[in-house]
């Protein structure tokens, strides 16, 4: 789930930036800190939002950093179990389809694709129902369910996805069960 949080810290300005204003210069020195950093309080940091206090800086012994006390806005992604999350096809494998979703990526496993059997065909990178002939190619927008997560800093972040549940999967295949679905109505009125 995206979120914006405070956060009050101490934002380091390094000399290479005494040029810059200094909300610029304040602000990149967060984004380094909390920018694209997994943090198993509140997620990925995605972007510094809004800096919105800023007190007297303090020069520390041995570092010829200026140290300023901040309190800033910082927009999140965390995922959240049974969340529905839009996400991109990044990469197919022969065991399932790796999805990005935010700034993280997901897998959802060839058995949580679809409800029928999945072939894969490794030389062009697609999956295809056996029946529904549906397919599921690299770059294909897909909503899915998050099913598992493990977030651990400094480890490989695990999210396990499903699109076996009615109205996920490819954007593409629930669009065309829309129009099915709308012709159905239609036929069934005359």
């Amino acid at each position: 789930m995206y979120r914006i949080i405070t956060i009050k810290t101490t934002a380091k300005v390094p000399p290479s930036r005494f040029g810059m204003k200094l909300m610029d210069a304040i602000k990149e020195s967060i984004g380094e800190k909390y920018e694209g950093i997994l943090d198993r309080r509140f997620g990925v940091g995605l972007a510094v939002v809004n800096v919105m206090e800023v007190a007297e800086g303090k020069i520390r012994a041995n570092d010829a950093a200026v140290h300023y006390p901040v309190t800033f806005e910082l927009l999140t992604f965390k995922p959240e179990m049974h969340e529905i999350v839009v996400g991109e096809v990044i990469d197919n494998t022969e065991f399932g389809a790796f999805v990005r979703i935010g700034s993280i990526d997901g897998l959802v496993h060839v058995s949580q694709l679809l409800d029928e059997y999945v072939n894969y065909d490794q030389k062009n990178s697609v999956f295809s129902g056996k029946d529904s002939k549906k397919s599921l190619k690299e770059g294909d927008s897909v909503l899915t369910r998050i099913i598992s997560f493990n977030l651990a800093e400094g480890k490989e972040n695990k999210i396990g996805l499903t699109m076996r549940q009615p109205g996920l999967g490819a954007l593409h295949w629930i669009e065309a069960e829309k129009k099915k679905t709308t012709k159905t109505t239609k036929e069934g009125k005359k």
